[in-house]
Formats: structure tokens, C-alpha cells, sequence
């Protein structure tokens, strides 16, 4: 199988939490049908208020997903660097996301799922 990766972009519309939730669960399923390895997601990261919410509630939600074994790993934006031990093995395994625009940058606005 190939690599792939998708952007998603969830704080597009300023949804509510629940709405990105539902959105988060039907991008990760659809993600799953075309093959795709690995999720950007996009969530903000809270400068105006509501982003907060939004980041936190997705964070916990990935996270409990992991925990689950739903997804296979989640790496936040703010740890997505090669000094990160998970998001460093994960760049080992997927050699393209090295090339990743925030990668390295510290970005709580992100989150890199892979599925």
C-alpha cells in the first residue's frame, strides 16, 4: 500500500464541538475507504476563545480513540518535531511527512492522526 495523507480542515465554518466531532468521525471513516495513512488535522488552536474548545475537545476525543485502538496513533501539533520520540518514529515510517509544513514548527493549531 502507498502513502497517503489528507488534510482536514475542522475549524473551517466555526463549527460547534459536537459538529466537529461528527465531522472528525465521518472524515476519519471516509480517510479509511480511499487508503489514506495519515490525517492533518486542522482545529485552531484557541488565540480567539472558542478555538480552545474546539482543539481540546478534538485532542481528548483523538486521544480516547487511541486508547481504543480506533486510530492507530495521534501526534499533537505541538509535539509534532523530530525531538518528539512518536512523531519521530512516525516521520521513520512515513519518510514524506518530513516535508510537512509545520513540521518542526510547534503548532498547537494541527494534529497529525494516522490511521
Amino acid at each position: 500500500m502507498g502513502f497517503s495523507v489528507a488534510l482536514v480542515n475542522l475549524e473551517l465554518g466555526k463549527p460547534s464541538i459536537p459538529q466537529a466531532q461528527t465531522r472528525l468521525t465521518a472524515e476519519i471513516r471516509a480517510a479509511r475507504a480511499r487508503g489514506t495513512n495519515v490525517l492533518k488535522i486542522i482545529h485552531g488552536y484557541g488565540s480567539s476563545g472558542a478555538g480552545g474548545d474546539l482543539r481540546i475537545a478534538l485532542q481528548a476525543m483523538l486521544r480516547q480513540m487511541c486508547e481504543r485502538r480506533e486510530i492507530r496513533d495521534c501526534v499533537y501539533g505541538e509535539d509534532w518535531r523530530k525531538s518528539n520520540e512518536r512523531a519521530w518514529k512516525l516521520v521513520k515510517q512515513f519518510p514524506e511527512l518530513k516535508s510537512d509544513s509545520d513540521f518542526g514548527k510547534g503548532n498547537p493549531g494541527i494534529t497529525i492522526v494516522v490511521l
